[in-house]
């Protein structure tokens, strides 16, 4: 399919992971594609995956002046843009007593306060009928040990979608979230996961596996086209069941 034939798309954090993924999903489909990441390294390896026409742009999502920055250079290059997923964050977890505030500070910088900040900053660059898509969580959903001030940060994003969706539709730009469950990323693997950790968090996926940033990356295209008009506001989860059953 070409769906996005002749659209542009920004995908926050688009280096690695998910992001990377539903950045070459919308490629394939035919989008210029706009990355971000902080690494440059992986940043030049991503582009190279996405075409001549992709844009690969060094920027620290959890900073407002590199939010503004970012979007002043789409406009001195004539972008607008047709979706925008705001993928970019960092998951780091603590269990309570541990907890200090710059653990805090850099979960909510970076999740919440750059994911905020970037929406409004591109806003200027939507074109009408354009779609926003939140990577969230499940996180924001289970009480899982350790991830409350992770799990909180992705609550908000929750909470942006409808809000925003609100404030927004005037305008035709709709906002939804994709909230997964445990995806094998390289974020996962930075996690340190023990092999016995990673088991018990299987064991808990009716599936009895853990997702994949292609499933992850074909529901953001789905909120993100045309054919999901009539969905706002709204949080798809994906996770296996996890949360669910």
């Amino acid at each position: 399919m070409n769906r996005f034939e002749g659209k542009t798309v920004l995908v926050t954090g688009g280096n690695s992971g998910m992001g990377l993924a539903t950045a070459q999903a919308f490629a394939a489909e035919g989008a210029r594609v706009v990355i971000t990441g902080r690494d440059a390294a992986t940043l030049a390896a991503a582009k190279e995956t996405l075409g001549a026409n992709a844009l690969a742009i060094a920027n620290d999502a959890g900073s407002v002046a590199a939010a503004r920055d970012l979007a002043a250079r789409l406009s001195a290059e004539g972008i607008r843009l047709d979706a925008l997923f705001i993928n970019a964050g960092i998951a780091k977890f603590a269990p309570f007593p541990d907890v200090d505030e710059a653990l805090w500070d850099e979960s909510f910088n970076t999740n919440v306060k750059g994911a905020y900040f970037q929406i409004q900053s591109v806003l200027p660059l939507l074109n009408e009928g354009a779609s926003i898509v939140l990577n969230g969580s499940i996180n924001a959903h289970i009480g899982m040990p350790a991830s409350s001030v992770y799990a909180a940060s992705k609550a908000a994003l929750i909470t942006f979608a409808k809000t925003l969706s609100a404030e927004l539709l005037p305008r035709g730009v709709r906002v939804n979230v994709v909230s997964p469950g445990p995806v094998s990323t390289p974020l996962h693997e930075k996690l340190g996961l023990s092999d016995d950790v990673a088991a018990q968090l299987q064991a808990q996926i009716p599936l009895g596996r853990f997702g994949r940033s292609s499933e992850v990356a074909a529901t953001v295209l789905h909120l993100a086209s045309p054919e999901s008009g009539f969905i706002v506001g709204t949080e798809i989860i994906i996770d296996g069941g996890m949360s669910q059953l």
